[in-house]
């Protein structure tokens, strides 16, 4: 059954490309994007689409990425080669005479050979972290995979700025461990802080809220040393549990000390304990702080049964936080993260933007959904958590931290005064120009195959409106006013 709330109103922008979800970190590797298609699927089975206005992702441009990240490190990656095609392009130009190498690959070859003169002790991997380790492999396509994460985290926060949408949704984003020049925790590109610089063109003050089962790392370290963005991360902690930071004492340094939070908790955590304590502290958070928009990474390897986490939420669990920070009424933006038992992450995801939309699902899955296997044996979107798991984490423990994080918020100033002495300029320059420019033409030329694959599997004629979003970039392939034309 679906049940609306009577907030069920605002106005939702969801971004997605079938594509995102195609990209493969390795056989045996945790992280899989298919999830990613996997959740959307069950969106639309569920109609939940036909109540936002869908967008599809767009490739982030170089000069978005730099805002943030190393342009060595960015450009590392974005002229990554695989091995094999290492292999393939070097035994190819020695076969053949440079004269009749096409001239793609003879760039390519040039580039190798750079690469190879430049090598010293330490080589360009092992400064960027970038497969120097089974966590952050190098596989095809690696650059356009972050991308388009950090397209749709970007566009999320134009919609919002734009007054487009009251809350965006980017599943493929969230990736909240990447460092400004290296990978970490399977993240390359840390679309969170991208997002979050661009909320910071306009807005005072940005809350970030972590629920992954993992500390929030990569986030708060890039937001350590501002008040302007408060970093709020509820995570597992100790035991030498990834990433090993995010202790309680943990509070920012210099104009951002206090501005960092951390919640460390044991294995174990269950619903009731968790909602309680979430809603003490970010109750306190939103009185003191008060944000004009909040950014939440909604990571679902907190969930019970989760193959690296060591949680035992359910997905009301999860979701009542989400649900949580909505009724604040204030901008919000949903971004995915981790998650490794898959199909229990769709399962969180989809019920998390039904929440968004106003809508409590409780439905058994579609049964036309492709995916439907995955599902068994109850195939229920709701399923049931581990039993008899030893909470560690004691009552008067947790009151003692929510007890130090509220002594932590009372240093800071209440809903701190910021003047702008400087405004990032826009990712988007010339977006008011009438003709379109190269990098625009060429994003329009990938996307045009996406598009069609994505208005079949909406069930848009070919014949419904596509339009360009000015202010976001991003194609918008659906909106909610078509609703009565489906």
């Amino acid at each position: 059954m679906i049940q609306t709330d009577s907030d069920s109103s605002k106005r939702v922008a969801y971004f997605y490309n079938r594509f995102i979800g195609k990209f493969q970190y390795g056989k045996e590797h945790p992280m899989k994007p298919k999830r990613i298609i996997m959740a959307h699927n069950l969106i639309v089975n569920y109609g939940l689409f036909r109540q936002m206005d869908v967008y599809l992702i767009r490739e982030a441009q170089l000069q978005e990425i730099g805002k943030f990240h190393d342009p060595d490190y960015i450009i590392y990656l974005s002229q990554f080669m695989s091995q094999n095609k290492i292999n393939f392009v070097k035994e190819y130009c020695s076969a053949n005479n440079e004269s009749v190498i096409p001239e793609n690959l003879l760039e390519e070859f040039k580039l190798i050979i750079k690469w190879s003169q430049q090598q010293k002790v330490k080589t360009e991997n092992s400064e960027f972290k970038v497969g120097d380790s089974p966590d952050n492999p190098t596989f095809s396509g690696l650059f356009s995979y972050c991308q388009l994460s950090s397209g749709a985290s970007i566009d999320c926060a134009h919609s919002i700025l734009t007054g487009q949408a009251d809350i965006a949704i980017n599943w493929s984003g969230g990736l909240h461990h990447a460092k400004k020049k290296e990978a970490s925790g399977f993240c390359y590109i840390n679309d969170i802080v991208l997002c979050i610089l661009e909320l910071l063109r306009v807005y005072v003050r940005v809350l970030y809220v972590d629920i992954d089962c993992h500390h929030g790392d990569g986030v708060e370290e890039a937001f350590y040393l501002t008040n302007r963005v408060m970093t709020l991360s509820f995570h597992q902690y100790g035991d030498d549990f990834y990433p090993g930071t995010g202790q309680l004492n943990s509070v920012g340094v210099g104009v951002g000390r206090y501005y960092s939070v951390n919640v460390p908790m044991k294995p174990g955590m269950s619903d009731q304990p968790y909602i309680e304590m979430f809603k003490k502290i970010t109750s306190r958070v939103m009185q003191v702080y008060r944000p004009d928009c909040i950014v939440m990474q909604c990571g679902a390897d907190s969930l019970s049964l989760d193959k690296l986490g060591g949680f035992n939420l359910s997905i009301k669990g999860h979701g009542a936080c989400v649900e949580y920070m909505k009724s604040f009424g204030i901008p919000m933006i949903l971004l995915g993260g981790g998650g490794y038992t898959i199909q229990n992450v769709s399962r969180c995801w989809a019920y998390e933007t039904g929440i968004a939309l106003g809508q409590q699902i409780d439905q058994a899955i579609p049964s036309n959904d492709i995916y439907y296997d995955y599902y068994s044996p109850d195939y229920l979107l709701h399923f049931p958590i581990k039993q008899n798991v030893e909470n560690r984490n004691k009552t008067e423990d947790l009151n003692k931290i929510v007890a130090t994080v509220y002594d932590y918020l009372s240093h800071i100033e209440n809903a701190p005064g910021i003047h702008f002495h400087d405004v990032p300029f826009s990712f988007y320059p010339d977006m008011d120009e009438e003709n379109e420019d190269e990098n625009k033409e060429q994003m329009d030329q990938k996307q045009e195959v996406s598009l069609n694959e994505l208005e079949q599997e909406l069930g848009i004629s070919n014949s419904s409106k596509n339009e360009i979003s000015v202010q976001s970039n991003s194609r918008k392939i659906y909106s909610k006013s078509q609703q009565q034309d489906l």
